[in-house]
């Protein structure tokens, strides 16, 4: 029987929603550790289909873990990110056949996500399973008794334990609370190595014989030369406001996703951006393009749509996004412009350092509800982890809807007739590469195209 939120509880859970609506961006039997390190078991709500496959059934490595992972019929509730309804997809079907838990997806589309968490929140009536709260909210839930902190129940885990334990000790370190509990299930080589940088448009630097930019100086001396051809424009163009400097402040040295403040790899101390020397040299750049008309004027004001028809006519020629923009603007403009070409490019600063992503990620805030359901729901995210069930979430069940192929990638009969094979095709037709509910890739079949292809080059 779940337990209902004190009163301290409920209040900061209210606040937590209110806030997240503003910036638009748990109850239970207060199992703690109690329970943890024990044996297959997991909650046991009634109405879910028994396990129709044996223990012995072979679906490949899963770290350890044992399938079925509970003893009785179990169902829990599971509320993520997704476009589609997923509860009858293959994946749904496959998740229950092997665990034995039936998972009750809660999709929301992303636009919606944020919202109808902070209402989920401010009720108290927990998912067993959700993500989106940022790490500080979740630690102070968490220390509110809200959710459980996952290496409690370490020995029970084993794909946890050996990647985020084991191997990678510093992610409680750095995602746990000041007790050392770790709220948030990480996520591993989800990311890209790269997701945003300098970015130009080949096909005028192209025409108007400008190589692209090796160094600080080359990029400025390419802007002189646009503005040269192209009086009228302002060469460098933004949408994302103050942000600009903290974009821009990687390559000189003393950027970080904590901006203004960073990690020094050479002194070992965290500093404070702002005051750096290296900071002023990065202003007084970024004052000369502007006193030069080198930069948008309205570079701190644009909107996005401000913006992007600056980059989709010839206003202006350089900016910092995000990779996918690559493709987005041509395909708004090819029609009119085919000869159109928006490229990743060099970073510029002294240090040529560049914004990356990291390879274990904890922010998402994956999260388990402290209930009567929260071993199994442990033990779902275990088996998600594992080579045996990241094969399942991101490329499908082999003879069920794909094969392999003589090169060793997967191929899909029933989507012969689709040109692009992408995460957005796999998770309408299948429940696959859902957001919140894959943690370890085992391949990517995204198309890259030659345009973000050439980011390699770059970094």
């Amino acid at each position: 029987m779940s337990k209902k939120l004190t009163r301290k509880s409920m209040v900061m859970l209210l606040v937590l929603a209110m806030a997240m609506t503003l910036l638009a961006a748990c109850s239970g039997n207060n199992g703690g550790n109690s329970n943890a390190g024990g044996t297959n078991g997991g909650g046991g709500s009634a109405g879910s289909a028994a396990p129709t496959e044996s223990a012995s059934a072979d679906y490949g490595d899963t770290g350890g873990l044992t399938l079925p992972l509970v003893d009785e019929p179990t169902e829990i509730t599971w509320m993520l990110v997704g476009e589609y309804e997923v509860n009858n997809s293959l994946v749904a079907q496959e998740i229950e056949k092997r665990t034995g838990i039936k998972v009750n997806f809660q999709t929301v589309s992303s636009s919606q996500y944020l919202d109808k968490l902070s209402v989920t929140l401010g009720s108290g009536d927990l998912p067993d399973i959700f993500h989106g709260l940022k790490i500080p909210e979740l630690n102070d839930i968490g220390q509110e008794g809200a959710v459980v902190a996952i290496n409690d129940y370490a020995d029970m885990l084993p794909n946890f334990k050996k990647l985020y334990l084991e191997e990678n000790p510093w992610v409680v370190d750095s995602y746990g609370d000041q007790n050392g509990k770790l709220y948030s299930w990480p996520i591993y080589k989800m990311n890209r190595d790269v997701n945003h940088g300098f970015m130009y448009r080949a096909d005028v630097f192209e025409a108007n014989g400008i190589e692209p930019w090796t160094d600080t100086d080359s990029f400025y001396q390419a802007l002189k030369k646009l503005k040269e051809i192209y009086p009228s424009s302002y060469p460098y163009a933004s949408k994302t406001g103050v942000s600009i400097f903290k974009d821009w402040a990687y390559g000189w040295g003393v950027g970080s996703t904590e901006y203004p403040v960073y990690y020094d790899e050479a002194d070992g101390q965290w500093k404070f951006a702002s005051i750096q020397a290296a900071h002023k040299d990065e202003l007084d750049f970024m004052k000369k393009l502007y006193s030069e008309g080198l930069m948008d004027p309205e570079f701190l004001t644009s909107t996005t749509d401000a913006w992007t028809s600056k980059m989709t006519t010839d206003q202006s020629f350089v900016t910092w996004d995000w990779i996918g923009r690559l493709d987005l603007f041509y395909n708004q403009v090819k029609d009119a412009n085919p000869e159109y070409d928006l490229r990743y490019a060099n970073p510029i600063g002294p240090t040529g350092n560049i914004r990356s992503l990291p390879e274990i990620d904890a922010s998402w805030g994956i999260a388990v509800a402290n209930n009567k359901n929260a071993e199994a729901a442990l033990k779902l995210l275990d088996y998600l982890t594992s080579p045996s069930g990241s094969e399942l979430m991101t490329i499908g069940v082999e003879g069920v809807n794909f094969e392999w192929d003589e090169n060793g990638k997967p191929v899909y009969p029933e989507l012969a007739d689709v040109e692009t094979i992408d995460i957005t095709v796999l998770n309408e037709k299948y429940g696959m590469w859902l957001e919140g509910l894959t943690f370890v890739p085992t391949t990517v079949p995204s198309t890259i195209t030659t345009r973000k292809e050439n980011r390699k080059l770059k970094i």
